[in-house]
């Protein structure tokens, strides 16, 4: 089903320009009751500047989770690797949430909010740990280390070119991976700002503003 609206998706115009995977880190898995991982598709539309002012409004119960993610190079390897905020609509229509339910509906992604340039170009992090941190309204939500599993971004490689091809899919040089948070998926509001930070360093970050509403940007 995922795929097949992606089809309806690219067939109107849209284009892919990346994957997630999802349900992977203890955050998630604990707030969802279901272990993953599971993919979803990230679309060009969807991704957003960093210090961007997002309108809750034109989502569904907006959500937000702080995460590393990936880029493939020409290689078909990893070749920068930075923080992001993924944006969702935080949605289950079934009583009991279902990993079927969680994959039909894109892994619940709504967008991303990417770093700068500086950040997006950098290679530190593959290899180099650190301490991923999520602040909302300046108040510390949570801080993980930098990827949801032991092996790093290297496994979470391995499996989505995996369950691609599975599909008749394949990675493609300069696609971006979101590859999952060991933090878990938090609500906003408007007048939230959320921020995204490695070892203290601030690296993204958005506000939350309906359209009504008086609130400057950042």
């Amino acid at each position: 089903l995922q795929d097949a609206i992606s089809r309806l998706r690219m067939a109107v115009g849209e284009n892919v320009i990346g994957y997630k995977i999802g349900c992977t880190g203890p955050g998630t898995t604990a707030q969802f009751g279901m272990q993953g991982p599971i993919r979803g598709t990230l679309f060009s539309g969807e991704a957003l500047d960093n210090r961007t002012v997002i309108d809750p409004d034109e989502f569904c119960h907006l959500a937000i989770e702080g995460e590393m993610a990936f880029r493939i190079g020409a290689d078909g390897q990893i070749d920068t690797a930075f923080p992001v905020i993924e944006l969702h609509n935080f949605v289950f229509r079934s009583v009991k949430k279902s990993l079927a339910e969680l994959i039909a509906n894109n892994g619940l992604n709504a967008g991303i909010v990417l770093p700068g340039i500086d950040w997006q170009q950098s290679d530190k992090h593959i290899k180099e740990s650190g301490k991923l941190s999520l602040v909302i309204n300046d108040a510390e939500i949570g801080t993980a280390g930098l990827w949801p599993n032991q092996d790093g971004p290297i496994s979470s490689l391995k499996w989505l070119s995996s369950n691609l091809r599975d599909f008749g899919l394949s990675l493609v040089s300069g696609q971006i991976v979101l590859a999952g948070t060991s933090l878990g998926l938090y609500p906003v509001k408007s007048g939230d700002v959320v921020k995204v930070s490695i070892d203290d360093r601030l690296a993204v970050e958005c506000k939350i503003t309906a359209s009504q509403g008086s609130d400057s940007p950042l």
